[in-house]
């Protein structure tokens, strides 16, 4: 199996913001129990340019984010790098200038998906939504499955 990270990003106060970080959560839990084997994670409140040298050493990285999307529960997707301008003030990054920025800086160029999980409410609180936790059950039954296989191309979907 290829070298691999899942990196989730969200902010746990705002609701279903915190998918990915409690995603990330089952699956070290799951770590523990013998799943997920030779698979890094990490997780953070948002990306940043410095995450292009943490991909860096990786084969493949599966980011993981909360979506506002019309999306019916979950999807996979390909990441192309992006050679988007950053503008001074800008908070945060997206995946594909993450990668892009890996590719110019290091090299290298990983195999790079997003798993985009649907979210419901965006409020000041930290408790996920009934329909958000489902959709964080098929996130995570998803990510077991890639886990195993050796073939990550065929879970993808198009939305």
């Amino acid at each position: 199996m290829k070298r691999m990270l899942i990196y989730g990003y969200g902010n746990p106060g705002r609701q279903d913001d915190a998918l990915a970080n409690e995603l990330i959560e089952r699956i070290e839990t799951a770590k523990r129990n013998g799943d997920f084997a030779g698979i890094d994670t990490d997780s953070n409140y948002q990306l940043n340019i410095e995450d292009a040298e943490i991909i860096s050493n990786y084969e493949t990285v599966i980011f993981v984010d909360a979506s506002v999307e019309d999306i019916e529960d979950i999807a996979f997707t390909k990441v192309e790098p992006s050679d988007a301008k950053v503008e001074f003030s800008m908070h945060a990054v997206s995946t594909s200038f993450v990668l892009d920025l890996c590719k110019k800086m290091y090299e290298v160029e990983p195999e790079v998906y997003l798993l985009h999980i649907k979210g419901y409410e965006w409020e000041f609180m930290e408790e996920l939504t009934t329909k958000a936790l489902i959709n964080l059950d098929k996130a995570f039954e998803l990510l077991l499955k890639i886990s195993q296989s050796t073939d990550i191309q065929k879970y993808i979907t198009d939305f």
